[in-house]
């Protein structure tokens, strides 16, 4: 029997300052999101989905080609109109930015962070107003669930490789009927004594 043929890796693109200011702008942020979980689109398709207008998001666009983001997406037109993809698969965040010494930088980091919370939120909120909708045996494959360990710093970033290690080994599960796109987010943080 052949085997399946493994999953390509995820491109990741690593965050630095100025990437970090290219991005750090709340639509920019949605629309990078959009163009990796929808696939290529149009300024035109961009700005009915986000409810912005098509100038706005053609703007943002560009914007975000300029710090190597989207890029264009040929096969997908036909006509005039300009197609866009996302370059990678994901962001990481470097730490570090903020703690750089540019206020803008930091700035940047700070606006950039609470934007992922402001979607992660927005994605959980969605799911439990459309989750009667739903059959059965996808509500039960829905977690909405906290955890406190009395963990250190170290123990933390152990406890986060191991949960990324493993979610990325179901990257390479291949798709079946019932297949669904699955949003998983994980938050680890400490909590100040009282």
């Amino acid at each position: 029997m052949p085997e399946e043929p493994e999953a390509p890796e995820p491109t990741v693109r690593t965050l630095d300052a100025r990437s970090l200011r290219g991005l750090a702008h709340p639509l920019r942020i949605r629309m990078l999101a959009t163009l990796r979980h929808d696939g290529p689109a149009t300024a035109s398709q961009l700005a009915e989905r986000l409810g912005e207008s098509s100038g706005s998001t053609s703007y943002h666009l560009r914007q975000l080609a300029a710090h190597g983001f989207v890029e264009d997406a040929p096969e997908h037109g036909k006509g005039r109109e300009r197609w866009w993809k996302a370059a990678h698969d994901g962001t990481q965040f470097d730490e570090s930015l903020i703690y750089a010494e540019d206020p803008a930088t930091r700035g940047a980091a700070d606006l950039f962070l609470h934007e992922i919370a402001t979607i992660h939120t927005q994605e959980m909120s969605t799911w439990l107003g459309n989750a009667h909708s739903w059959p059965l045996e996808w509500r039960r494959g829905s977690d909405v669930s906290d955890f406190t360990l009395h963990l250190t710093a170290e123990q933390t970033l152990e406890l986060i490789q191991k949960m990324h290690d493993l979610i990325n080994s179901y990257r390479d599960v291949p798709p079946s009927e019932g297949t669904r796109a699955v949003r998983l987010h994980t938050h680890a943080f400490p909590r100040t004594s009282e």
